[in-house]
């Protein structure tokens, strides 16, 4: 059983940046694909980044294409959210998700479905 724990979030002005992390016990996780996802107030939860195994691969949702940058050690069991020029939009609950049984292969995660579990997640403020 692999358990997830993600740290980073905070409160941050709009045109500002975070980052973020996850950091996964257990062994073998160089060998799954991971995932961002967020759920803001009132909103279903939704992917806004997958990485494949390696981490030579990556998916973008629209809205955060060209300022979330994804990555991944996997020598430290980590995978990473880089998150430039927030906007308020940008507010929700950001939880790390792991491909734990294999769905995608060494493909990269683009649906939530792709991904089996995921963290408690971490609270991203955005204000004006």
């Amino acid at each position: 059983q692999v358990s997830l724990v993600e740290s980073g979030g905070g409160l941050v002005q709009a045109g500002g940046s975070l980052r973020l992390s996850c950091v996964a016990s257990g062994s073998a996780f160089e060998h799954y694909a991971m995932g961002w996802l967020r759920q803001a107030p009132g909103k279903e939860r939704e992917i806004v980044a997958g990485i494949n195994w390696s981490g030579d691969s990556t998916y973008y949702a629209d809205s955060v294409k060209g300022r979330f940058t994804i990555s991944r050690d996997n020598h430290k069991n980590t995978v990473y959210l880089q998150m430039n020029s927030l906007n308020p939009m940008d507010t929700a609950v950001y939880y790390c998700g792991g491909d734990f049984k294999g769905l995608v292969g060494r493909s990269t995660p683009t649906s939530l479905d792709d991904l089996t579990s995921w963290g408690r997640g971490t609270q991203v403020t955005v204000s004006l």
